[in-house]
């Protein structure tokens, strides 16, 4: 699948800034410069969540829609409620 690629490498390159904002941190680096890694972070946590509920919504739904069980169907829906759900908390 090369949206997992995708999101592989992305969560990688991520990897390392975290690494980045630690030595931030522990080198006492300028505290508006570390916030606005942080938010570079999110952002691209964001892209990669983004990524990859588009390929589910692309396979797992799909097929859950096209199906003919009516409570798979809901199933699917509802996870995708949650999901929302639990990001609008955040």
């Amino acid at each position: 699948m090369p949206k997992h690629e995708e999101a592989k490498k992305r969560l990688k390159t991520i990897e390392g800034h975290i690494r980045g904002i630690q030595r931030m941190i522990e080198e006492e680096a300028y505290c508006i410069d570390t916030i606005a890694q942080i938010h570079a972070v999110q952002s691209a946590l964001n892209k990669v969540s983004t990524m990859i509920l588009e390929d589910h919504l692309h396979t797992c739904l799909i097929t859950a829609v096209q199906g003919g069980d009516a409570a798979e169907r809901e199933r699917v829906l509802q996870e995708i409620i949650n999901v929302f759900e639990t990001a609008a908390k955040v």
